[in-house]
């Protein structure tokens, strides 16, 4: 198999395992060790605008100098500095001289991110990044709603706080189709893998991504080093007690039925194209219709505001300075 320095993006909804396989790459050794998101796109980029003004990417290092996310480096913070100023014209100039770096003082030629956003920034990261491959991992949308509402990350609108469950399914729905879809545009340098085959059948999806990323996974290496998640399983459910073996498939089953039915209801016609059966024959009523339609529709105006607009820059201006997460799946 030939080797390629074909940089990987891992992505995918938050909660849908982008961890788990992130850290599978880095245990095989063949790249950079970073232990975090890098929030290019999805934060950095909005955040500071046009970097091919000097000002702006001026601006960016400086801030992103005082950060864990540059201490997750271990890169000297002079010469990067000097080389972003220099030679960083885009996001995707940044990731390559950050990244870049970091391989090189690791000895290894190559590097994959992992920041689960990105999948909704596929065009920009193909367009900046054209040699980059995309894997975009998918996990059953009630695990990941049940996970997401835990974790309260999707907020829903007043009047449905007690609906937290059925938004958190449907921001699920519409990442993963933005990312099926933005994903088409770029193919053949976008694969789809599933969560629960890779807990269940590691070896074989490895396989597939072997060929696909075009570098040999070897899953025994990968055990024997065991970075992060792959030997410590990131959970936001407490498990019974030390020792008890990791099992992430299938959690939305602890929900109530009633709550599961409306679940199902909303997103079942996704849940049912990525593979995963639902049982449920509940009516459709107005609240769910309503939802089906105003949801996707206010995720994708926040998405925009976001990324065109000042107020929606600004409002990411805390990010940089949280607690670099590595294990968000």
């Amino acid at each position: 198999m030939g080797l390629t320095k074909a940089p990987i993006f891992v992505v995918g909804c938050p909660r849908s395992g982008t961890t788990l396989l992130y850290h599978m790459l880095l245990s095989t050794g063949m790249f950079a060790n970073y232990r975090a998101e890098t929030h290019v796109f999805n934060v950095l980029v909005p955040r500071f605008g046009n970097l091919a003004r000097l000002s702006q990417r001026t601006n960016l290092i400086d801030e992103w100098l005082k950060t864990d996310y540059f201490r997750a480096t271990g890169l000297e913070a002079n010469e990067l500095r000097g080389r972003v100023i220099r030679d960083c014209h885009s996001g995707g100039d940044f990731l390559r001289i950050v990244m870049g770096a970091v391989a090189e003082q690791q000895g290894v030629n190559r590097w994959s991110e992992c920041t689960p956003e990105h999948v909704l920034f596929l065009s920009e990261i193909k367009r900046e990044i054209p040699e980059a491959k995309v894997i975009h991992i998918i996990r059953d949308g009630r695990d990941v709603a049940v996970s997401l509402e835990r974790q309260g990350w999707i907020r829903p609108l007043a009047w449905d706080r007690t609906n937290s469950l059925l938004v958190a399914g449907l921001y699920w729905q519409y990442v993963v189709q933005e990312g099926r879809r933005l994903g088409r545009s770029i193919a053949p340098d976008y694969l789809e893998i599933q969560f629960e085959r890779l807990v269940a059948d590691p070896r074989e999806e490895l396989h597939a991504v072997s060929g696909f990323i075009e570098q040999p996974l070897d899953y025994d290496e990968i055990l024997r080093k065991g970075i992060g998640s792959v030997t410590r399983p990131n959970s936001s459910f407490p498990l019974p007690g030390e020792g008890i073996s990791f099992d992430p498939v299938g959690r939305w089953k602890q929900r109530s039925e009633p709550e599961i039915a409306r679940l199902e209801k909303l997103i079942g016609t996704s849940l049912n194209a990525f593979g995963y059966d639902t049982q449920t024959h509940l009516e459709d009523n107005l609240q769910l219709r309503r939802m089906r339609i105003m949801y996707p529709a206010l995720f994708r105006s926040k998405h925009w505001l976001k990324t065109k607009t000042l107020l929606g820059r600004l409002s990411d201006a805390t990010v940089l300075h949280e607690p670099v997460l590595e294990d968000r799946d």
